[in-house]
This record gives structure tokens, C-alpha cells and sequence, in this order.
């Protein structure tokens, strides 16, 4: 991509505008120093007019690249019209980005809010009703089974059943409800799934935790025994839906269909922030008006940039490229392994690599690669993700292994 012309806005340099930050903004982050001005497609360009190939995407907020025209086009056209009316009256972009987004996931009704975390919060919300109206469980007895090393988001609820103690300490005490149990245990879940479960929630790949992938049975497994003992299977596919593994959604891989599904991210398009829990009639059809709302949730201009988004997963081009491309990246993955890669994980577009510690932790490799014009982020330890925008090329994403290869040999 040829970078174009620009006008600054100021003269400011990168470490200017990082230095202005520091005093004004709380630092709940840690960002790789580079100050992003403008970016298209899989390219992002700092104020100094250094270019990088982002492999991050927003963590998976940009499936379809920067200012995907079909997107901006939407954004552009609902802007000119109606932006907000709040859920206190109808608009006209809501019913159709619904239905669609349930066709698409192949579930009944639609629940718009804006993060996934907010999404988050909607399920537990909905399944300790549904567990009380349907279920019969006794009042305030719901229990959520979790998984350990989950991510969900940063709410107290959330943190309270994290086991990243990074994101726990400090901000108990915590809500009850929920039990902990290994990832990729169908054993260990069979032991805490009993009469007072709502649901059982997790991520089909987990991302935060560095793109762990579940042996081949686990979700189905999931699936047979929340069905067996009654409980609501809920997919938290915020960061490994909407194209992101060479499916539309990852539960695909396995021909598992959850009873709730969680959406977010990649929904916005990379524009604004939306999110939606898509779960069957009769869990979705507990709540009545008044029992929750959001004022943002299902906005017009949401609904209008959601569509675009579904419109584009509809064609499959974006599941195909996304499985092909995944190929080359499981292929030039494997070639590194034994050249500074101990190990990786990867399911199309999105790979979780464990480099030896003895040539850096992730931060460190992040910082080597962002010097070599590509952008990374570590999860944990000495593990980088990479997830880049659906639509890069074939020659991009070889540029991208090259320059993890050139990062590795010069550390060694």
C-alpha cells in the first residue's frame, strides 16, 4: 500500500503525544509505543509516517480491516439520517440487522448492547432467569459453571470469576454464583454441573489466554451435557466468532449450536462498539420490558454498521480467506518451531505462538517486531497472538512470518 499524503495536525512527535498521555490517562494499559494517526486495510501509519502491518486487528475488532469501504459507506449513509433514539421508540435499522444476525447464527432473537462485556453481563442476567422461570431452581440459587483461564471481560461480576489474578486482586468482594473448572475437562464439568446449574460458559478457543484450542469432542461434549442435565449452553465467541477460525462462528468446527451465543468485536466493523447475545426463543423470551436495557444498545447507527458487517459474513468470502490463509499461517508457524517457536496453537486467522523465554517474553518480541513494522501483542509469559485483518494478502501475511523469523534469529 502506498501511504497518502497527510497533513499533521501539529508537530508532535510519538513520544510527545506518549509523554501528554502519562498525566491524564488512567494506566489500566500498557501499549506498545507507537502513536496510530491513520491506518486502511491491514495497514496502520503513526504520526511520523511510519507504516506497520497490523496482525492484531483490534483483537479481532477488525476482522475486515481498517475503514472496510463497505462499512464506512454504511457508517456514512446512517449518519446523514439518524444516529440515536435510545430503545425508547423504534427505529427503522433495528429489525433487520436482528433478523439477519439471527439467520446468520442460526438462533431466534436478538439481544443488542454495545461491548462484549456488556454482552457478557446480558447472559448471566438471562440464564439466572431463565433458570428460575423455566428451569424451576430455587430463588437466588443459580450457579454458573466457568473455565479457568477464561477471559469475559473486566466488570466485577466478570473479574470475580476470573483466575488471572492480575484482573481479581484489588477489586472484590466478589458476586457468588459461579464455579471454576478446568478448560477442556468434560470430566471435571460433569462433576459441577448439578440441579442448581443455569449455564455453563465458555469460550470455544480461548483467546486472552493465548489461543487455547479444546481437544476435537469438547464442545460437543459440552453441548450433550448441558442438554442431558438441563442447563443452557452459552458460547462466548466475541473474539473467535464472525470469520475469525474459517468459520462463521467457531462452534462450527464441532456442528455444535450453543443455546446462547455472545457477539461483539468484529460486529462494529471496526466503528463503533456493538455487541449482541443471540440465543433461542424461549431463553431469549424471559425478559420483559423494564428488566434490562441499555440506552446505547441497538442504536440506529450500531444497526446499520452491524448489517454491513453481517451482509459481508453472508458471501463466505471472509470464512474462505480466513481457512486458506490460515494454512499458510499454521505452515510458516510450523517451519519456525525449533528456530525460537517451542510451540503454537492456530485455527485460521489466529495463532497463539509460544516463543522460548530464553530469547524474550512476549512484550519484549512485540517491541522487536514493531520495529520491524509489524504489530503484535503478547498474552502471557513469553506467548504472542496473531491475528490479523481477514483481508490480508497471501504476500503480506509471508512478510509478517519473515519478519517473526528475522526477530527470532537476531535474539537468539
Amino acid at each position: 500500500m502506498t501511504a497518502p499524503a497527510r497533513t499533521l495536525p501539529d508537530s508532535r512527535t510519538s513520544a510527545d503525544l506518549i509523554r501528554a498521555e502519562a498525566p491524564v490517562l488512567a494506566h489500566n494499559y500498557h501499549p506498545l509505543p507507537v502513536v496510530v494517526a491513520r491506518a486502511e486495510g491491514v495497514w496502520v501509519e503513526d504520526v511520523e509516517g511510519r507504516r506497520y502491518l497490523d496482525m492484531l486487528a483490534g483483537y479481532s475488532a477488525l476482522n475486515f480491516g481498517h475503514r472496510h469501504p463497505a462499512l464506512i459507506e454504511a457508517a456514512h449513509r446512517q449518519l446523514d439520517t439518524l444516529t440515536l433514539t435510545s430503545r425508547a421508540f423504534h427505529n427503522d435499522r433495528l429489525a433487520e440487522f436482528a433478523e439477519r444476525l439471527a439467520a446468520l447464527t442460526g438462533l431466534d432473537m436478538v439481544l443488542p448492547m454495545n461491548t462484549g462485556a456488556e454482552a457478557v453481563e446480558s447472559a448471566i442476567k438471562v440464564a439466572r432467569k431463565w433458570a428460575y422461570e423455566v428451569k424451576g431452581v430455587p430463588a437466588d440459587r443459580a450457579t454458573i459453571v466457568v473455565a479457568a483461564d477464561n477471559f469475559h471481560g473486566r466488570t466485577t461480576t466478570i473479574v470475580g470469576f476470573s483466575t488471572d489474578e492480575t484482573a481479581r486482586a484489588g477489586f472484590g468482594p466478589f458476586a457468588p454464583g459461579f464455579r471454576v473448572v478446568p478448560y477442556n475437562d468434560l470430566a471435571a464439568l460433569r462433576e459441577a454441573v448439578d440441579e442448581t446449574t443455569a449455564a455453563v460458559l465458555i469460550e470455544p478457543i480461548q483467546g486472552e489466554a493465548g489461543v487455547v484450542i479444546p481437544d476435537d469432542g469438547y464442545l460437543a461434549g459440552v453441548r450433550e451435557l448441558t442438554r442431558r442435565e438441563n442447563c443452557l449452553f452459552v458460547a462466548d465467541e466475541i473474539q473467535s466468532g464472525l470469520g475469525r477460525t474459517g468459520r462463521t462462528l467457531a462452534v462450527e468446527h464441532e456442528e455444535v449450536v450453543p443455546d446462547v451465543l455472545l457477539l461483539g468485536k468484529a460486529l462494529g466493523g471496526g466503528i463503533v462498539p456493538v455487541s449482541a447475545v443471540v440465543a433461542r426463543r424461549e431463553v431469549l423470551g424471559v425478559l420483559r420490558p423494564g428488566e434490562h436495557g441499555s440506552t446505547f444498545g441497538g442504536n440506529p447507527l450500531a444497526a446499520a454498521v452491524g448489517t454491513a458487517v453481517v451482509e459481508l459474513l453472508e458471501t463466505g468470502e471472509f470464512q474462505r480467506r480466513a481457512a486458506e490463509l490460515g494454512t499458510a499461517l499454521r505452515d510458516g508457524l510450523t517451519a519456525l518451531v525449533g528456530r525460537g517457536v517451542v510451540g503454537f496453537r492456530a485455527r485460521g486467522l489466529w495463532a497463539g505462538v509460544d516463543v522460548d523465554p530464553a530469547i524474550g517474553t512476549g512484550r519484549e518480541i512485540s517491541e522487536r517486531l514493531m520495529r520491524e513494522g509489524v504489530l503484535v501483542k503478547d498474552t502471557h509469559g513469553s506467548t504472542i497472538r496473531l491475528a490479523p485483518p481477514l483481508t490480508i494478502t497471501g504476500e503480506e501475511l509471508a512478510g509478517a512470518l519473515a519478519a517473526l523469523a528475522k526477530v527470532l534469529t537476531q535474539a537468539a
